[in-house]
Order: structure tokens, then C-alpha cells, then sequence
């Protein structure tokens, strides 16, 4: 019996009786509570997680039978009866285990009240494990208590939750009836923990700066809008940690790093949510080439994490190539003779390229070239290095390519996962920088960088010559666990009404 009628919510065709089925499950629940005002206990304290409890009996042979008690709790999402006897199968987010309830055990009236649960309930069972005639490892039920009832049956465990708009809308419900969905996200927690645990292990200090800031900055996008009422001043949700980590770097803080969110008022698209997930970590001392190989050894942290075994070969070095060179080996357009916006733009219209040029800057379609003919060849984990300065106002000059600076990005699976750069640390070279950028915003480009003139005076202080990197999490994690979508790997992405 796994499979019931499933909630209009989940997405599935709904068939008549519906009402009438919760109506059932809620007056379940009332006799319960007339019969015992305690029927639904505050805890159900020392369960094992269902994998360990299977990992250990593993060479147990069918129809063997132990005295080894042991406790579980989860949700219930199949059972089948008949002789006295009943076999009920319980998941929690390890796993799912099988349960051999008898009469001669429980007792009659006990044993019918376990075979009156519904599909999904969350029930606690003590037992001994046993290994069935059919060779599945199970426990023998000696008591059970019923934690909660589910008034709405749950998605169809065979047919799972397939219609993806709610799925993304009803994670619940997908984490219920899916579990490769929950393998998914038992995984990002694995990589988070792995990339944490890198930085951590050589000497990075993890810190926390605001996301509600008074200047937005440290990335090319446009910010949400806020007000704060008492302080009556504009705020705005961070873009980046960029410019507040390198702050704490001119402080002595020579190997930060934040691991959290930062919000782009931008697309949705199948890499984009306009609430993400980065790290970033500054390294005092170390440079773009640095933070490549730093770059190198925590993917390949938390592709062991997960035991990636997928097609992408992040064996080192990865594969690298100039910005320039790949442009033109993917388009034939030589960014340095179209030098100038109205050069690059006939240029792309004389070789028929799919990309709008109307109204944009020399480095916005230089970008553009990159983002659609470049990166999604890149399958493989490759670095495009040393990109136009127009691109990177934060970025060191190139030491020896004039109009260049030393700036990377990485990209695996034809998408990007990390940016990274030199940093610039001449406070007169980066005043100039913002400058143009303003021009930019008032010539009404909406993602430019505003004038930060506190970070200015930080870096009047002294800045070390350091390396950065901005690493994607949520692509990251798409990566290692195979997944095409950033809706897969984040738990409620953004969606419209």
C-alpha cells in the first residue's frame, strides 16, 4: 500500500475522494486526542539513523533473527498485511528500513492500531534487527509510538513528485517523494562543510560583514532596494563581500573568508537566482596565480567530499587560456584591432554573430562574446586568464599586456564557477577606476560600480598585494552532483507568483 491519493499541491491528477481522505485523517487524529490529551509525545529521544543501522547487519544471512535493540523514527510510506503479521516501510534522510510488526507481539489491539496508520505518519519504533526470508534487513517491532499524523497523504512513492513547477514551489513535498532530491541536498551540505573545512585548514578566518549596506559594491550588477526607517536611509542587499573582506585585509587580517548570501536584482535563468550563495576568501601576500591553485584544491576538496564520479577530470593544473585568444578562436574577432564600441560592433555584425549591439559598451560586448560563444564550450575545468581592464575595475594592471589586467575565471561544465583577480591596491589607481565607472553609471549603465569612498580611504591605509576569489556555491554544487538547473540544488529558489 504505497500510494494513496496525493494533495492537489503536489501537481498530480487529482481524483475524487480527496476530501473526504483528509476528513478521514482528521478525525483520526481528534479520537486520538479525545482518547489521550498526551497522544502526540514532545520527543521520541535516541533514534539511529536508518543507514548505520543497516550498515550493520550487512553480512546477516536471510531469515536470521538478533536480540540487538535498537530505535528509529521516521516517516512511514508503504505497508502491506495480511496473517498476522505486517511489513512496513519507514524513511528518515538516511534511508528507508523495513519493520515486521506480529500480532503475537504487539498484541491485538496494539497491532491495530499500527496497521490503522496512514501512509505518512511519523511514527518511532524499538525493535531487533532481523534480516527477512527475502533478505531484507529489518526490525522486529516491539513498540512503536505514533510523533504525528499527516492530515494530507503525501505524493505517490512509486510515481515520485515529477511536475517541476511544484516541486520547486512544494520542496517538502519533492524531499518526501524523491529521494534523489534529498541525496542532493545532504550533498551541498557535504560541499559546504568541505569548503569550509579547506579554508579553515590553511589558516583563513571566517567572517561575517553586513548584508544590508549603505553602498552597494564589489561586483558588476544592480542591487534590491531598502529603507531603513529609523536610520531613514536607503539600503541595499549586498551584491558582494568583496570590498568589506579587503577592508579587513588593510586591518591585518591577512587570510579572510565569508561563506554566505549575496542578492542581484537580475534574471532567472536555469544558473541564476537572484539570491545565491558565495564564498569569498582574500589572501594577503599571493596573487592571481595563487588563488588558481588555491581555487584547484578546494573544488577538488569537495568533489572527494561528495565521491564525485561524474565526467568532468578536476585532476590538476586545469587547462588555461586568455581571455582574448578564446574569443577569438570561438568568434574570429581580434578584441584588440576592434578597440573601440563602434569598431567591435560592426565587427560582430560583419561576422553575423548572435549578439545585440545596440546601445552597448566596447567591454559589454566583449562580455557577451565571452558568455555566448566561449563558456559553454568549456566543459572541462578550464581558467580564461587576463581579461580588459573595461571588465574588472577592481583588478591589478597585467604586469607585461598593456590594457589588460590580471584577472581569471573558471568554468566547468560550460558554466562559470569562480572569478578571481590580483587585487588592485593603489588607492589612486582604484579612484580612477571608480571614476570612470560613474561616468558609466551616469551614460546609464545600471550595473556599474558606484564611488565607494570609504573602501578609498581603506586602502589609502595600506593594502598588502593579495589574491581573491569569488566561488560560486550553488554551481559548484550543481557540478558535483550533476544537476543542469540552479533550481535543482537550491531548496526554494525564486519563482514568480
Amino acid at each position: 500500500m504505497s500510494g494513496t491519493e496525493e494533495d492537489p499541491g503536489a501537481g498530480s491528477t487529482v481524483r475524487h475522494g480527496l476530501p473526504e481522505l483528509i476528513g478521514e485523517r482528521r478525525e483520526k487524529a481528534r479520537r486520538l486526542r479525545e482518547a489521550d490529551d498526551q497522544a502526540f509525545p514532545y520527543h521520541f529521544r535516541g533514534s539511529e539513523p536508518i543507514a548505520e543501522i543497516l550498515s550493520q547487519y550487512e553480512r546477516l544471512s536471510a531469515g536470521d533473527e538478533t536480540e540487538d535493540k535498537h530505535r528509529v523514527a521516521g516517516r512511514l510510506v508503504a505497508r502491506r498485511e495480511g496473517g498476522g503479521a505486517a511489513f512496513l516501510d519507514v524513511v528518515d534522510r538516511t534511508g528507508k528500513i523495513q519493520l515486521h510488526a506480529r500480532m503475537d507481539v504487539l498484541g491485538e489491539q496494539r497491532f491495530a492500531e499500527l496497521t490503522s496508520l496512514d501512509i505518512g505518519d511519523l511514527i518511532g519504533v524499538d525493535g531487533a534487527a532481523l534480516r527477512s526470508r527475502r533478505g531484507e534487513i529489518s526490525l522486529r517491532v516491539d513498540s512503536f509510538a505514533l510523533l504525528a499524523k499527516a492530515l494530507r497523504p503525501p505524493p505517490d512513492t512509486h510515481r515520485g513528485l515529477a511536475d517541476v513547477e511544484t516541486r520547486h514551489r512544494r520542496r517538502e513535498l519533492d524531499l518526501i517523494a524523491n529521494e534523489d532530491v534529498r541525496r542532493v541536498f545532504l550533498d551541498r551540505a557535504q560541499i559546504v562543510r568541505a569548503v569550509r573545512a579547506y579554508l579553515d585548514s590553511e589558516g583563513f578566518v571566517e567572517v561575517e560583514t553586513p548584508v544590508l549596506q549603505p553602498l552597494y559594491g564589489g561586483a558588476l550588477a544592480r542591487p534590491f532596494t531598502t529603507h531603513h526607517n529609523l536610520l531613514e536611509r536607503t539600503l541595499y542587499l549586498r551584491i558582494a563581500t568583496e570590498l568589506y573582506l579587503k577592508r579587513l585585509l588593510v586591518g591585518g587580517l591577512e587570510r579572510v573568508y565569508e561563506l554566505g548570501k549575496d542578492f542581484r536584482n537580475e534574471g532567472v535563468s536555469s544558473k541564476h537566482n537572484p539570491e545565491f550563495t558565495m564564498v569569498e576568501f582574500y589572501e594577503a601576500y599571493a596573487d592571481y596565480e595563487d588563488a588558481a591553485a588555491r581555487l584547484e584544491a578546494l573544488v577538488g576538496a569537495a568533489a572527494s567530499a561528495v565521491a564525485y564520479a561524474g565526467e568532468l577530470d578536476f585532476t590538476v593544473p586545469w587547462k588555461r587560456v586568455g581571455f582574448m585568444r578564446a574569443i577569438a578562436e570561438a568568434t574570429g574577432v581580434d578584441l584588440r584591432a576592434a578597440a573601440n564600441a563602434p569598431a567591435l560592433a560592426r565587427e560582430i555584425t560583419a561576422r553575423q554573430l548572435a549578439l545585440a549591439t545596440e546601445g552597448a559598451s566596447w567591454g559589454q560586448m566583449a562580455d557577451g562574446l565571452l558568455a555566448k560563444y566561449v563558456e559553454p564550450t568549456l566543459n572541462e575545468p578550464t581558467f580564461v586568464l587576463d581579461y580588459p581592464v573595461e571588465l574588472s575595475p577592481f583588478a591589478r594592471e597585467h604586469r607585461s599586456e598593456p590594457g589588460l589586467v590580471e584577472r581569471w575565471e573558471a568554468f566547468a561544465g560550460g558554466i562559470e564557477i569562480a572569478n578571481a583577480f590580483t587585487e588592485l591596491n593603489d588607492a589612486d589607481a582604484q579612484r580612477q577606476r571608480f571614476q570612470a565607472q560613474r561616468e558609466a553609471a551616469e551614460g546609464g549603465d545600471e550595473e556599474a560600480q558606484p564611488f565607494d569612498e570609504p573602501f578609498l580611504q581603506a586602502l589609502e591605509q595600506g593594502m598588502p598585494p593579495a589574491g581573491g576569489v569569488g566561488v560560486g556555491i550553488d554551481r559548484l554544487v550543481m557540478l558535483l552532483t550533476g544537476r543542469d538547473s540552479i533550481r535543482e540544488v537550491v531548496l526554494f529558489p525564486a519563482m514568480r507568483d
